[in-house]
């Protein structure tokens, strides 16, 4: 196997689950700035996506998701099943995305 699978199934295909490894996890903490929310009210008064948020959001999901596989390798892991995002307020203006699953080997 070249590669990792994630997935967010319980089971990957044609293999079946042959050693669990344990919880494979990534997070990120972001918080807001001052800019992003002046534009963020502006934009809340016409209506609309607040873009700047969308992207800050996606970024957090990316960081969380490849701290998540880079974990999952660490621990040896050929996939990473039933992945699931969750997210967190830590403080006033400032959330964490977590990305978790199931590290596991696989055989076939």
């Amino acid at each position: 196997m070249t590669e990792i699978i994630i997935t967010t199934t319980d089971s990957v295909p044609g293999y079946k689950v042959a050693q669990i490894l344990g919880v494979a996890k990534g997070n990120t903490v972001r918080a807001r700035n001052i800019g992003r929310d002046i534009g963020a009210g502006l934009k809340n008064l016409v209506g609309g996506e607040i873009k700047t948020y969308t992207e800050m959001v996606s970024n957090a999901r990316d960081e969380a998701f490849n701290r998540m596989i880079n974990q999952a390798i660490e621990m040896g892991a050929h996939a990473v099943i039933n992945v699931r995002f969750m997210t967190s307020m830590i403080m006033q203006g400032a959330s964490e995305m977590l990305a978790y699953g199931t590290a596991v080997k696989l055989g076939k």
